[in-house]
């Protein structure tokens, strides 16, 4: 079977413009969490985690007009290209897939009365200009699965390379915040009164967020100009056909790819990402699943009280940054943790620790009832 490495990756969200930039906020105790009162996105006022758009403009104005492109395209050509240059590989032949990862793709055209369907509504419209933009030759492939899209991107792009189809896959995953997005998460009293508290007590919804995160998978383990020895292992995607909107309350969409994972993967993972939105029920649900697996006292985290739930980018952004805490030997709290608030206990991490980490699990789960979850190990 063909072994395919992670060589570079890049995130862009509230906290920074890079992997590194990000993790220095989080090491920090930063959140880019924050109540803003925007009546273009929400008639209340709400808690938010949004990419700086005159950092995002700026950075994007060096290399390019920014009035050619959307915003969500200006996030996802800057955090491609940061990752492309990160490595030694030639993208422009035919061994080379493009993967765009998204749940709402350009949602705030919606918003512009021009009278017209605009195409860049379509993700296949969004994804092929993205691909023609870096001369990538192969069409793109476009993955929109609910919360579960970035990480599902992942694992098929993985799943292609050891099928012998291509040898380097580019997997961008972004979404951005507009009304449409706020105003669905109203209308299910899911959003949180303050920043979000995965696995808290006191946990009462979500924080959005938006971001764009780049991972590139490959065959050769000597493409990547950084110090990266990231294999990827087992994946796996699941529909526990639930519920259009409500989590499993047996857990059992998650703990059957969480279990087929790790009976396929050589050693228990060193720490879990979890999806954890800080909601009653998904993180219970969470709880639940990873106890059924045995899984209970392994460290566990979530990224999103740093900068939200970003969609269809959230995979990408939290993968790029369990990435990150393999080949720094770190593991990050779950920020806006203080007390357990499960009823199935979990071990969660609530402090910068140092510690060698050698493999981690990573889950996501999403609306319809969809689940994923992916192995990675050090080569």
């Amino acid at each position: 079977m063909t072994d395919v490495f992670i060589v570079s990756d890049n995130i862009i969200t509230s906290l920074g413009f890079s992997t590194g930039e990000n993790a220095s906020n989080m090491t920090a105790g930063i959140t880019g969490i924050r109540l803003i009162s925007d009546e273009s996105l929400s008639p209340d006022p709400f808690y938010v985690s949004l990419v700086d758009t005159d950092r995002l403009r700026g950075t994007f104005s060096q290399i390019l007009d920014p009035e050619e492109f959307t915003r969500f395209e200006q996030m996802a050509i800057l955090s491609i290209k940061a990752a492309v240059a990160a490595t030694k590989i030639d993208f422009s032949g035919e061994r080379t897939l493009f993967i765009l990862s998204t749940t709402k793709g350009n949602i705030d055209l919606l918003g512009k009365n021009t009278g017209k369907n605009d195409p860049g509504l379509y993700l296949w419209h969004t994804a092929k200009r993205l691909g023609d933009f870096f001369r990538f030759r192969i069409n793109p492939l476009v993955i929109s699965n609910a919360c579960t899209s970035g990480l599902q991107a992942v694992i098929t792009g993985s799943r292609l390379i050891r099928a012998g189809y291509y040898d380097n896959v580019v997997i961008n995953g972004t979404d951005i915040i507009s009304e449409f997005v706020v105003s669905g998460f109203s209308s299910f009293k899911s959003l949180s009164t303050g920043p979000c508290r995965p696995f808290d007590s006191t946990r009462d919804g979500l924080s959005l967020g938006e971001g764009s995160g780049t991972i590139i998978l490959t065959n050769n383990k000597g493409a990547s100009k950084q110090t990266f020895r990231i294999r990827v292992g087992m994946g796996f995607s699941g529909n526990d056909a639930n519920h259009i909107s409500g989590p499993s309350r047996t857990g059992e969409g998650l703990f059957l790819v969480t279990d087929r994972v790790m009976k396929n993967s050589p050693s228990m993972p060193d720490f879990i990402s979890a999806h954890g939105t800080g909601t009653l029920y998904n993180d219970e649900m969470e709880a639940i699943a990873l106890t059924r697996a045995g899984l209970q006292n392994i460290p566990v985290n979530s990224f999103k009280g740093y900068w939200g739930h970003t969609l269809g980018a959230a995979g990408v952004i939290e993968l790029a940054m369990c990435v990150h805490s393999m080949n720094n030997n770190v593991l990050f709290p779950t920020k806006g943790f203080r007390e357990p608030g499960l009823e199935n206990k979990l071990n969660v991490i609530d402090r910068v620790i140092k510690t060698e980490v050698n493999a981690c699990l990573k889950t996501a789960s999403g609306f319809g009832g969809c689940n994923s979850a992916l192995y990675l190990f050090k080569t």
